[in-house]
């Protein structure tokens, strides 16, 4: 969810949501409105914006941790990985490795986004697998449970029944236009693609609003995706707000309205074969990306193989060296130091011994992440423990959510 915001927080309530605050005042433009096609006819309420061209966001820093920690209300993350595929450097730098942040200064969710996964053709027999595979991940990386909650995306069937209501009110014409979609149709053959993939922006934007959350973390190929959750939010709350809080709700926000959560540095790994394409699973060559659980020899085959350049020294911010540029960003990333360190230590190395430290600095990097691993994996009652305790935990808010949802738009109580 990839690979998944800020406005002042109200405390949860099971009965009510946490509903969109004093930030998201002004008025909404007619333009918006007129875009969703059926709502264009209403009146304009007061107290909307218009979210439809813009992200409101913040950067996270080690910094933030001793102010906001100490709060006795935390805004609320929710991100998520799919679990095909090995889980590899881009994943961890440019997302899980920014949840162990995250969890010290937010309440956060973290979730394994099968659901996702079978928009596409998959290994049915190894889905199973692969999902406990990448909780194992999660925790071995650092996420704590007593701190962030770590769940199954389908052990919550909250996420189902609240795509269904939303994809109700999304026009047809909008997730035709998402840029995902469009190109990994191509790639497969239109004949070769199921509904779900045009569907999974909706999905995605369920998987954001059910939690109320505040803040998502998104990386470049999934903007698109959090401006269709706003939106979907904004369009809910107009056409069931008022209606809402006649029966109850504390305002006529049924969701609170997310916003992007800018990651530090390194949230667009590259591939080793290509400095100008993301690392990716999807990438039919394991040699574009080092797999977390890559072993030692394998890592150091893979960045002795991986494209270079024939300039003299490194640096940073070349735009004619991208290989050069995405490989420092590894280094001082998993090397703890600073951009300034990194470009003042290597400005001089030849390829060959700027290889053998980066494979040194992975290698001593992960081996711990390895350990912990293997750990976690070899006690399969404790792993399902853990996830049947953080679905349970998810499910009290997200059950809340899709309860109030329903009777707004007039549901019959259960």
């Amino acid at each position: 969810m990839g690979s998944y915001v800020l406005s002042h927080v109200m405390s949860v309530s099971i009965a009510s949501p946490r509903f969109l605050t004093s930030m998201s005042s002004g008025r909404l433009q007619r333009s918006y409105l007129k875009k969703w096609g059926r709502i264009h006819h209403y009146r304009l309420p007061g107290g909307y914006v218009d979210t439809s061209r813009c992200y409101c966001s913040v950067s996270v820093s080690q910094s933030d941790i001793s102010e906001k920690a100490s709060t006795s209300v935390k805004k609320r993350v929710v991100s998520g990985v799919q679990p095909t595929g090995s889980l590899h450097l881009g994943n961890y730098l440019g997302a899980i490795k920014n949840w162990i942040l995250l969890q010290n200064i937010y309440e956060t969710f973290f979730f394994i986004v099968d659901l996702h996964a079978i928009t596409l053709e998959y290994d049915v027999k190894q889905l199973a697998t692969a999902t406990k595979s990448t909780a194992a991940i999660y925790m071995a990386c650092g996420v704590d449970t007593t701190k962030a909650s770590v769940f199954v995306q389908s052990h919550v069937r909250a996420h189902v029944e609240l795509m269904w209501l939303l994809s109700s009110v999304t026009p047809i014409g909008r997730v035709n236009r998402m840029i995902q979609f469009k190109e990994k149709s191509r790639k497969a053959g239109d004949e070769q693609v199921g509904v779900a993939l045009l569907t999974y922006p909706v999905l995605m934007a369920s998987d954001i609003l059910l939690y109320q959350s505040d803040l998502v973390p998104v990386g470049e190929d999934q903007k698109q995706h959090l401006e269709l959750t706003r939106e979907l939010a904004e369009r809910v709350n107009y056409m069931y707000g008022r209606k809402w809080k006649k029966m109850g709700g504390r305002s006529s926000a049924i969701f609170k309205v997310p916003e992007s959560l800018i990651p530090p540095a390194g949230a667009r790994v590259m591939s080793l074969t290509d400095g100008l394409s993301k690392m990716s699973k999807s990438d039919p060559s394991d040699q574009s990306r080092i797999n977390l659980l890559d072993p030692k020899d394998v890592i150091a085959n893979k960045i002795k193989r991986c494209k270079t350049d024939s300039f003299p020294g490194l640096e940073f911010g070349n735009p004619e060296r991208p290989e050069c540029n995405n490989l420092l960003s590894i280094y001082q990333l998993i090397s703890g130091r600073t951009k300034e360190e990194v470009a003042q230590e290597c400005q001089d190395m030849n390829w060959g011994a700027f290889k053998t430290l980066l494979i040194d600095a992975l290698i001593d990097h992960l081996h711990p992440i390895q350990v912990r691993y293997e750990e976690i994996m070899s006690d399969s009652a404790y792993l399902d423990r853990v996830l049947a305790e953080g679905a349970t935990k998810a499910a009290v808010v997200a059950d809340a959510t899709l309860n109030n949802v329903y009777q707004a738009m007039g549901f019959l109580r259960r």
